[in-house]
């Protein structure tokens, strides 16, 4: 709704008197944007992880944000979407957000973003602008037809202007939710929706070249630390060096590397600054960086949040575990110096965050002896004994885990792997934190007392584990 005082309005009609064009502020109630979504979040098993997300994509209505903050928050609801089972009515809302008209305090047309959305699900979206906006002038004074006035992948103006594949016949009603007047995100990852004709069929360019390969994990997983250059809270990259890639030596490096994150996470907090996806152990939790702000889910009790050298390929993991257990891993790797390199205290954080490694997008597991099903412990307290039991206790949830999906009843707190991903039960239901690509949620045996953990690791390092536990 937009409000006018006498003063404004003789302003205006002496601008009208002298030929000089009209300008208004339209706006809209932002918070009605994502009002939708967080509910579908919600009903979906999201609990906690959905406002955060909402209130940061609603922030990007306003004129102050940039040209892509609202298509970067509508990856990010479609990231948490995708780890909550692939949840069809939160990627439809996700998308519907995506062209969502933007606040202009002067009544001119809002830039198009230039850049490819990170899921293909947003492929040739691009927001709607309101009636009221000047579809010859962009904000900045910028003429149609220059660089940000037209949708990325097509090469001519919008017709009709300031449509969008969810509303192809035109603009939108100043003030409106796109939300509440259609039901359909349009024809998505087709350019533009048949608007501006002969062009339409050009908007999937767009997207391909950012699919998949944007946020903090770009699927590499266990064996590169690119994402972690990125972002100026993650740890030293546990990028394979060319020595870790001949012979046995990448296990002595993986094991610096996990001292290294765990070291470098010790300093972080929930208020840390992060990129969208960046995954790290924080305050002895599993943290990701979900709308510009951690969101930590805690291990079960006694473990905490490490990171952790693969076995038989370059790389780290995080798991929650005890810190004896990542001690004892890290030893056998052939560091030196404690879980963080320097003999101290884990400090409750270690933590991946990527580095490259992987235990991304999910991670972290936790404990299997919290996890829904629980294995026997057999025999697994006498003097070594523990090791081959574990083993076998790892390969038994395993198993029992490939039967699961995320409809499955269990209890609050529960952990398991359904579907190759870390889950955990919220309300009844289980909530999955899919791993990042090449990974696989497994549970593995500890090596230096009873029990197992969860993390995400390639099969072969599943694999590896188990069968040295086993002693085979």
């Amino acid at each position: 709704m937009v409000h006018f005082s006498s003063t404004i309005l003789l302003a205006a009609a002496a601008a009208s008197v002298h030929g000089l064009p009209l300008t208004k502020r339209i706006a809209q109630t932002i918070s009605a944007s994502t009002a939708k979504w967080e509910q579908a979040c919600i009903a979906a098993g999201g609990a906690q992880q959905c406002n955060p997300v909402s209130v940061t994509a609603f922030s990007t209505l306003l004129a102050a944000a940039g040209p892509c903050e609202q298509q970067n928050s509508a990856d990010a609801m479609v990231d948490l979407a995708k780890s909550l089972g692939n949840d069809a009515e939160m990627i439809r809302l996700a998308q519907i957000f995506a062209q969502q008209p933007r606040n202009t305090p002067t009544s001119l047309s809002v830039q198009y973003c230039q850049q490819a959305p990170k899921n293909a699900e947003l492929n040739g979206l691009f927001q709607c602008q309101f009636a009221g906006a000047n579809p010859t002038t962009f904000v900045g004074g910028v003429a149609v037809g220059q660089q940000g006035t037209i949708p990325l992948g097509l090469s001519a103006p919008l017709s009709p202007a300031g449509s969008c594949p969810a509303n192809p016949n035109g603009p939108v009603p100043d003030g409106q939710q796109l939300a509440d007047i259609v039901q359909s995100p349009g024809n998505v990852g087709s350019g533009n929706a048949g608007n501006n004709g002969a062009n339409g069929g050009n908007g999937n360019a767009s997207g391909n070249n950012g699919n998949g390969n944007n946020g903090a994990n770009t699927g590499n997983g266990n064996d590169n630390g690119n994402n972690a250059a990125a972002t100026s809270s993650a740890p030293p990259a546990a990028t394979p060096t060319a020595a870790a890639s001949t012979g046995g030596d990448f296990k002595l490096k993986n094991g610096q590397d996990a001292q290294a994150q765990n070291a470098q996470f010790a300093g972080l907090t929930a208020n840390s600054p992060c990129q969208e996806g960046e995954q790290a152990c924080i305050d002895g939790g599993f943290a990701q960086c979900v709308g510009g702000r951690f969101v930590i889910a805690t291990c079960s009790a006694p473990t905490k949040c490490f990171s952790l050298p693969l076995v038989n390929k370059a790389g780290t993991s995080l798991a929650c575990t005890t810190e004896s257990d990542a001690a004892a891993r890290i030893s056998a790797s052939g560091a030196t110096g404690g879980v963080t390199g320097n003999g101290a205290a884990d400090n409750n954080n270690s933590g991946n965050n990527n580095s490259g490694n992987n235990a991304n997008s999910s991670s972290a597991g936790n404990n299997a002896a919290t996890s829904t099903p629980a294995p026997s412990n057999g025999s697994g307290t006498a003097s070594g004994d523990f090791k081959a039991q574990n083993g076998r206790d790892a390969q038994a949830l395993n198993a029992q885990f490939a039967s699961l999906t995320p409809s499955s009843s269990c209890q609050d707190g529960a952990q398991a792997c359904v579907n190759g991903a870390f889950a955990q039960c919220v309300g009844g239901k289980f909530v999955l934190s899919p791993c990042a690509a090449t990974l696989t949620c497994a549970a593995l045996p500890l090596v230096n007392k009873p029990g197992t953990s969860i993390t995400c690791t390639t099969q072969a390092d599943a694999d590896a584990r188990i069968a040295t536990a086993l002693g085979a």
